[in-house]
């Protein structure tokens, strides 16, 4: 398989003395991205968006006994 040409220039750069750039890459560039896991049913009633905010209106849903 032919070498990219990115990966001729790095090469180069290393045997120059210069800073290899695949070290600076980040860890997740190797995950594997494919795997997902899609929530289950309780975990979707679970989530709300707006959970516990407090209204300016007062209507909230709470109220005072006198």
């Amino acid at each position: 398989m032919a070498k990219s040409q990115a990966q001729k220039m790095r090469q180069k750069q290393v045997r120059e003395g210069k800073r290899n750039p695949e070290l600076s890459r980040s860890p997740f560039a190797f995950t594997d991205m494919r795997t997902r896991k899609t929530k289950s049913k309780q975990d979707q009633l679970n989530t709300s968006k707006h959970k516990n905010r407090i209204s300016y209106y007062g209507d909230d849903g709470s109220f005072l006994f006198l």
